[in-house]
């Protein structure tokens, strides 16, 4: 969740706490009021309390972020597989993946694959 969706959710809580049942309890109240006063302001204090507890994730983070640094050297063969960088095996996981300075991959014979970078596959 982001700051500003954060602060928006703890303001909109806030308003729900007090606003209607505030008004309703200043123009006396019967007993459904007093109910709906009841459930709104737990209704509000729920919302506040759930808002809290989110961490704030920065815009664009969603996700582990991955990275290989240094790569190099995959060697493959006879139908081997080699991979050094990331692996994101069917693009799966989320958020960023980085792979810096690759290098020296070599893939030997049918069906082989060598890789420094990053793999979708």
């Amino acid at each position: 969740m982001s700051r500003g969706v954060k602060v928006a959710v703890l303001v909109a809580a806030g308003v729900c706490i007090v606003s209607t049942p505030l008004i309703w309890l200043l123009s006396g109240p019967d007993t459904g009021q007093l109910i709906g006063a009841s459930v709104q302001a737990a209704a509000g204090v729920a919302a506040l309390v759930w808002a809290l507890f989110q961490p704030i994730v920065p815009p664009g983070a969603a996700g582990p972020r991955d990275a290989a640094i240094d790569t190099g050297n995959a060697t493959a063969t006879g139908g081997g597989s080699a991979q050094s960088g990331v692996r994101r095996p069917g693009g799966a996981g989320g958020g960023g993946a980085r792979a810096e300075r690759t290098g020296d991959a070599e893939a030997d014979g049918p069906g082989s694959s060598a890789g420094t970078g990053i793999d979708y596959s």
